[in-house]
């Protein structure tokens, strides 16, 4: 660097820095995105085609029915059919936003999930909720709260959290989410329910329960009776 001028130096490294700063990968909208090795391989994107925009229309950023109850009638009591991601709204592709309607029967529980790839803020329009995450290890700190209607939830990205009905009437709430394709990791579920089943021996140690314990929980989580 001898003879170069000291602010030429320091203009180099500040833009060096800035490149570096600036180069990022963008979060993922799915669990996996394996990268083709051929031109036989099938082509996939992380998120959606986009439609050209010529075709586009107002029915493509429109949904209707979030307004209609659905049933509770199940072992949790509870109801998040209407998932708005991608999937229901197409204008949504890239936004990075999704929303859901969540009912509760009286002691309804949306068990401790995780949304892999976004953060959730949940609203409670009637009812009242008692609602929590817990933070990473080595921490594992438990933040909870009772909500009623008109209040406000934040549950970030990737953490386990939960929502129980704790009141004696139906609760209803809405969440939105940080991504068109939030994910959605039930505990238990993916825990003793996967498929295929994980061998009990690795849950009896990993959660220190008798094997006939593990064996039973995963009967009833495989069978889909949640």
């Amino acid at each position: 660097m001898k003879g170069f001028p000291n602010y030429l130096v320091a203009l180099a490294l500040m833009a060096l820095a800035c490149s570096i700063a600036s180069a990022y990968d963008p979060a993922p909208l799915q669990d996996f995105c394996v990268a083709a090795n051929s031109s036989t391989d099938a082509v996939f994107v992380n998120g959606k085609f986009c439609k050209d925009p010529k075709l586009v229309t107002a029915n493509d950023f429109f949904f209707q029915g979030l307004n209609i109850p659905r049933s509770t009638t199940n072992q949790q009591g509870l109801n998040i059919v209407t998932v708005l991601t991608v999937d229901k709204i197409q204008g949504l592709n890239t936004l990075g936003v999704s929303l859901a309607r969540i009912d509760f029967a009286p002691n309804g529980l949306n068990p401790p999930h995780i949304h892999p790839h976004a953060t959730e803020i949940f609203v409670v329009v009637k009812g009242t909720l008692y609602v929590g995450f817990v933070t990473s290890n080595p921490n594992n700190r438990l933040f909870t709260k009772v909500l009623n209607a008109g209040d406000i939830f934040v549950f970030p990205i990737g953490l386990i959290h939960f929502q129980f009905n704790v009141g004696s009437t139906d609760a209803l709430a809405f969440f939105g989410l940080g991504s068109q394709n939030p994910g959605r990791i039930t505990i238990a579920d993916t825990i003793f329910g996967s498929n295929l089943l994980i061998n009990a021996d690795v849950l009896t140690k990993a959660f220190q329960l008798d094997k006939n314990v593990v064996n039973y929980l995963q009967k009833q989580f495989s069978s889909n009776n949640i």
